[in-house]
């Protein structure tokens, strides 16, 4: 049995379709199952009952501590998303108990869309006027939620907005300091521009913000696109979100981003055809058209989601150098950190 099987197997069906019963959602048993793209740490699974498709996703089992609060917190954004403008698969039903698969879970309705992480399709993968308008898309999910007032959705008490900026650069320079406990992990001292740009972002940080439902990890494979247009179909991967400043999204984006020319701008996101899409400036521009925000600051939040994700990389070096992570992946992850960090040196200028 090959792993795929193993964790499609991982999932007590029969447990599933009584739990479904119970909940008015068709009768029958579950068939056509199929695990979707989604890592290590989550089950993502489409399968059909009572004549109807559903996509079932929850953590793997022992996959990290946290799985079933991340899984409730998931289905409790998508609940709150319901009726707005923001694209995403529309929440059906949530379990948040372990009693049923052992584990918290939700469903969802299937999205039609492909993630470009899996390949270009046709007939994005040549036509460059619509990978043009799919960076575009990208910034209207981020307007879209942008829009939504958290207050009104219920989620009041779903982060803490309060100093959230302040919290963020000590947050993730102790992160990187704890990476001292792996054994043969050369340090912060091969992090190029690792201090100056962590002061650069404690000197320079934007005084206030609009607290807003903030994605956490917004970037382009985390979305699908529609397969007949250039449209977002769905954000998806919402197990980062939190109450903050809806600009660190942006800057993810920014982080994560090629500009025509580069070569290796450090992020570990790579799309092919590139040839078409938006640069960095033009997204931020129109960032600032569709929400009408102040982007005066938008170099600010790119330099920190490059210092983060650098320093996210980089916990993978540590642990590779200490025997708990491949190799080769640790090796390339910690090129992408440096790499990140040149590149948040360039944006300071």
């Amino acid at each position: 049995m090959n792993s795929a099987d193993e964790r499609l197997a991982s999932i007590d069906y029969e447990a599933l379709a009584r739990w479904m019963h119970g909940q008015g959602l068709g009768s029958g048993p579950v068939s056509e199952q199929t695990l979707l793209a989604g890592g290590t740490q989550n089950l993502i699974v489409r399968y059909r009952l009572g004549g109807r498709e559903f996509v079932l996703r929850k953590a793997a089992t022992t996959a990290y501590a946290n799985g079933n609060e991340t899984m409730r917190r998931e289905a409790r954004v998508l609940a709150a998303l319901a009726g707005t403008a923001v694209p995403h698969a529309r929440l059906i039903a949530a379990c948040a108990g372990d009693e049923v698969l052992g584990g918290a879970f939700y469903l969802m309705e299937p999205v039609d869309g492909f993630n470009v992480g899996m390949g270009m399709p046709e007939p994005h993968a040549s036509n460059p006027a619509w990978r043009r308008a799919m960076g575009f898309a990208l910034v209207d999910g981020l307007a879209a939620l942008r829009q939504v007032d958290y207050l009104a959705a219920g989620l009041a008490d779903f982060g803490n907005p309060e100093g959230f900026l302040q919290r963020q650069v000590g947050r993730w320079r102790s992160q990187l300091e704890s990476y001292a406990r792996y054994e043969g992990w050369p340090g912060i001292s091969a992090l190029p521009q690792v201090d100056a740009v962590g002061s650069w972002l404690e000197q320079h940080m934007p005084q206030s913000f609009q607290p807003g439902i903030q994605h956490g990890d917004y970037h382009i494979k985390n979305v699908l696109f529609s397969n007949d247009s250039p449209a977002l179909a769905a954000i998806i991967d919402w197990e980062l979100s939190t109450i903050g400043d809806p600009m660190i999204d942006l800057g993810w984006l920014l982080a994560t981003w090629r500009d025509s020319g580069e070569v290796d701008h450090g992020s570990p996101i790579a799309i092919e055809p590139w040839e078409g899409f938006p640069s960095a400036a033009e997204l931020v521009a129109y960032y600032g058209e569709r929400t009408g925000a102040d982007i005066s600051n938008a170099h600010w939040y790119g330099v920190f989601a490059c210092y983060k994700l650098a320093l996210l990389l980089e916990g993978t070096y540590a642990r590779a150098c200490a025997g708990k992570a491949d190799n080769a992946l640790g090796d390339r992850f910690h090129h992408n950190a440096c790499n990140l960090l040149r590149r948040a040196a360039r944006l300071i200028g």
